[in-house]
């Protein structure tokens, strides 16, 4: 699984499904990219990939552990469907 971050494919450095969404390690960049979405609305976080592909996600929670950081993300609703 990736994370689609606005325009941009992002690939955690772990990413683990949840009961709610996922769990991602993130650093630089893409740590930065879902940040600015997130607290920014500059862009929409989705899921390329696994059971939630094409889903909406939200940040829940994020966890900072020495060198480490890990995002939990919710899914919203539905995912998209392609045409």
């Amino acid at each position: 699984m990736n994370l689609i971050i606005g325009t941009r494919r992002v690939t955690p450095d772990a990413i683990t499904r949840t009961a709610e969404g996922v769990e991602a390690i993130l650093h630089g960049e893409a740590l930065l990219s879902l940040l600015d979405a997130a607290f920014h609305g500059a862009g929409t976080i989705e899921i390329l990939g696994g059971d939630l592909d094409r889903h909406r996600m939200e940040v829940t929670g994020i966890d900072m552990l020495g060198g480490e950081t890990r995002v939990t993300l919710a899914a919203l609703g539905a995912g998209q469907r392609l045409m």
